[in-house]
């Protein structure tokens, strides 16, 4: 009989936060496939479960994936667990995931601990329509066109570049709503919400500590501007002028609002 994969999310601070489900699932589990074994292993002890740990992450994901296929193959149930949340998530999982499909193996998921829905409910902001976009990038424009969605972003952020990345959004839209949520279900669990002007400010020289998700409003829409306008804005900022400065000089050239013309970078 063919064995299977059981994805188990795990808790993202506090370590009562696991279902009674996922705490049986590593209970009956073979192995248990993890990030890093020595922070597993302290998850394992506060719950009394004893278990056989093997390596996963991001430099041996191909190769475990099809040790990990055969033992499933065999019969072995194997538990898939990242350093907290859900696996595959910005972290480990997706080549064993695929993989496991791939040999028609049976793929069960556990619900459990998510940052990225704990940050968008606490953040206040819409959640009927928003996207996950992982870690910010680290370019400015590239950063700009994940700032440019028009539904709730919610993302990852390294504490020392939350002061940069809300600078250019703030630069951008010094109105949009931003929460900043860090240390989520920890001792030390702050929301700090506000605009991007206010935050970016809050961080400019002050880095949060601990781990940070972004929630961001969604960009506003703009309407009955020339998009050939737009994209001359775009490329002065890209040149690297001041969004509103470019803002000015096309609206000067064209006639079109120049509030509408920097609203639109974002659109």
């Amino acid at each position: 009989m063919s064995g299977r994969l059981v994805v188990c999310p795990t808790p993202i601070g506090n370590l009562e936060d696991i279902t009674l489900r996922v705490l049986a699932a590593l209970r009956e589990a073979d192995v248990i496939a993890c990030e890093d074994t020595r922070h597993t292993q302290g998850l394992l002890r506060r719950h009394g479960i004893e278990a056989r740990l093997v390596s996963y992450h991001e430099h041996n994901e191909r190769a475990r994936a099809a040790e990990l296929v055969e033992r499933m193959r065999e019969g072995a149930t194997v538990a898939l667990v990242s350093d907290a949340g859900m696996p595959l998530v910005s972290d480990p999982g997706y080549d064993l995931v695929q993989a496991a499909i791939a040999a028609d193996l049976r793929v069960e998921v556990l619900p459990g601990p998510s940052a990225t829905l704990t940050a968008l409910v606490a953040s206040g902001l819409p959640n009927d329509a928003w996207r996950f976009a992982g870690f910010l990038p680290r370019k400015a424009g590239p950063l700009r066109e994940v700032f440019a969605a028009p539904e709730t972003v919610v993302a990852f952020e390294s504490p020392r570049r939350v002061g940069a990345s809300l600078k250019i959004l703030a630069d951008l839209d010094p109105e949009r709503p931003v929460a900043v949520c860090r240390e989520l279900t920890k001792l030390h669990e702050e929301i700090v919400r506000g605009s991007a002007a206010e935050l970016a400010g809050r961080y400019a020289d002050q880095d949060p500590r601990g781990e940070i998700v972004l929630v961001i409003g969604g960009a506003p829409k703009s309407a009955g501007l020339d998009p050939e306008a737009v994209e001359a804005v775009r490329a002065l900022v890209d040149a690297g002028a001041r969004a509103k400065t470019a803002a000015k000089v096309v609206s000067d050239l064209t006639g079109a609002p120049s509030n509408e013309l920097y609203r639109a970078l974002l659109t």
